[in-house]
């Protein structure tokens, strides 16, 4: 009977073994990724989305989300706020930390799957991209392991990526496609915008070449002298949080032609000419009836879009006329 007894209580000491074996096991099989974006919502306040993916193969069932700032950040939970949809529900633990739900009832993220919680915080993006919040996600298997707290065994801890939204910028002048006569003096200047902070910088470039960079706006500058050649323009916008975007257009400079006019004739109804152009370069046709400087009379300006360019004159008479085309000073 005493040696019974003895070896019941080595099949117990065992048994519990196994369970502790077990228990740790499954802690490791615990993985979750995560990714916070955000929006300014005023007065100091972010709105956050957290997405969290459950890469393991065990069910997340409650997850603990908080802070140890010095600047004591204040929670404020958006969404799920109660038990629908299987999501689960939150509610405030202290100053800088709130629980999503503790069972499977509650909050449930199965393997592979992932759940979306939202709130807002007085922590800013730059603390929670630092790592300076320690303790960013707590996220455990089941409620018990949430109420007895044993995090060493069955939770492990990580911190959301941050996804800051990069600056939004664009060269405003000139459009994209845009062709100037050489030599040219070419305009640049572009606009920016930030949802979820301020531009710092904007630099402005042709080809590698930087012409400036501008803290505040307006963001503008001039390459001047172009020889004949395509050109990229660009922008490269940085922010506050480190993000960049950029913009580039392509423009080309061209030797002008001379516009010599040819082919004159009387059409109908109208007198009808043609005229040398650059495909993309802007020319004016004048009429005088006597040279005299103050009566050309300007009948057409036109963006050449072929060369050569056909005119009709419309409104010509049998009188005597003169005609002249001239190419307009770069935009």
């Amino acid at each position: 009977m005493k040696h019974t007894s003895t070896v019941n209580r080595f099949l117990r000491a065992v048994a519990t073994g196994l369970a502790l074996a077990t228990i740790s096991t499954r802690a490791q099989d615990v993985a979750a990724t995560g990714s916070l974006t955000f929006v300014p919502a005023g007065g100091g306040v972010y709105d956050y989305t957290l997405t969290l993916s459950n890469t393991g193969p065990e069910a997340i069932e409650g997850f603990w989300l908080g802070w140890a700032l010095s600047s004591s950040p204040v929670f404020n939970v958006l969404n799920p706020t109660k038990a629908t949809n299987n999501l689960g529900w939150s509610s405030p633990v202290d100053g800088n930390s709130v629980k999503y739900g503790g069972s499977a009832s509650e909050t449930t993220i199965l393997s592979g799957g992932s759940g979306i919680f939202t709130f807002n915080s007085t922590s800013t993006p730059a603390q929670f991209r630092s790592g300076a919040a320690g303790q960013s996600v707590a996220y455990g298997v089941d409620a018990t392991q949430f109420a007895i707290e044993d995090n060493s065994l069955h939770s492990v801890e990580f911190s959301p990526a941050v996804v800051f939204v990069p600056p939004s910028v664009s060269i405003t002048n000139p459009a994209s496609g845009a062709v100037f006569a050489a030599p040219a003096a070419i305009a640049i200047q572009a606009s920016t915008s930030d949802s979820d902070g301020t531009v710092t910088n904007v630099q402005l470039l042709i080809g590698a070449t930087v012409l400036t960079n501008a803290a505040s706006p307006p963001f503008a500058a001039v390459a001047n002298n172009l020889p004949a050649g395509s050109y990229t323009l660009k922008a490269i916008a940085l922010d506050n949080n480190g993000s960049t975007s950029t913009n580039t257009v392509e423009v080309a400079v061209v030797t002008p032609l001379s516009p010599a006019i040819s082919l004159p004739q009387f059409s109908s109804p109208g007198f009808q000419f043609s005229y040398a152009a650059n495909v993309g370069l802007n020319y004016v046709v004048q009429r005088s009836t006597d040279l005299a400087a103050p009566d050309w009379i300007s009948l057409s300006t036109n963006l050449a879009g072929s060369n050569p360019v056909v005119f009709t004159d419309n409104f010509a008479t049998n009188n005597r006329a003169y005609y002249r085309v001239g190419l307009l000073p770069n935009p």
